[in-house]
């Protein structure tokens, strides 16, 4: 079968108190260490999604090719979240529009990179600051279209890189029709580690995350060598 022999190696790393300005006890990549948009998380997950923010990351963003961070590359793992776990995207990306899009802040891009083809023909050539092309686009539409047009110029991006996406993820060997029930068998083996790094009070740890098609396995090698294993199906 199509990844029945392929390993997937993805490092993480814990601190009880991470120096990261955010001061959150928790988990990262490795490879997301040195992206400062990036707080720990922990095992905990929210009431419309069954995994936890970490395993987002790993499934989402890490094994589709996306940065960690920044607006599009969230569009498009939000997508890819909708795929695994069957959650609706729109609180997210409307949460990203409100905190950040609409007033110009944009992570990872520029707003010429979030608008749709027919708004940036409404800009002036001379204007080129991501705020002042929000002010500009308020004034014009009004704030409340202004934002549903951006809601939907996100929900775009998000559809529009769903095959490279998962044609990454797949390149690994693994396979996204069992996403969901990796996903799942992921989250239970960070509950079980996250636990007792909370009991043992660790002030740092470091794990890989060992995924198959059909099992995956979670290494400890600091501050104890410990295996915990999951399989998984469709």
């Amino acid at each position: 079968m199509k990844g029945s022999k392929s390993l997937v190696s993805v490092p993480i790393r814990y601190y009880e108190q991470w120096a990261d300005g955010y001061g959150a006890r928790g988990w990262k990549l490795d490879a997301a260490m040195d992206d400062p948009e990036i707080i720990a998380s922990t095992s905990d997950h929210g009431v419309r999604i069954p995994t936890s923010v970490l395993i987002h990351d790993v499934l989402d963003h890490y094994l589709c090719g996306l940065p960690p961070s920044g607006h599009g590359a969230e569009a498009v793992a939000l997508q890819q979240l909708a795929q695994r776990t069957g959650a609706d995207p729109l609180p997210d990306l409307a949460q990203m529009v409100d905190e950040d899009l609409i007033h110009g802040r944009v992570l990872g891009g520029t707003m010429h990179s979030i608008l749709p083809d027919n708004l940036r023909r409404l800009l002036p050539s001379a204007l080129m600051e991501d705020r002042a092309i929000a002010q500009h686009l308020v004034s014009i539409l009004g704030k409340e279209v202004f934002r549903n047009v951006l809601i939907d110029s996100l929900v775009d991006i998000g559809l529009d890189g769903a095959a490279d996406a998962i044609s990454h993820y797949e390149a690994s060997g693994l396979l996204c029709s069992r996403r969901g029930a990796l996903g799942l068998a992921m989250q239970s083996l960070l509950v079980e580690v996250d636990s007792l790094a909370l009991r043992s009070e660790w002030k740092t740890a470091h794990a890989v995350f060992l995924l198959e098609s059909d099992r995956c396995v979670l290494c400890i090698d600091l501050p104890i060598n410990a295996k915990f294993a999951s399989v998984y199906s469709i």
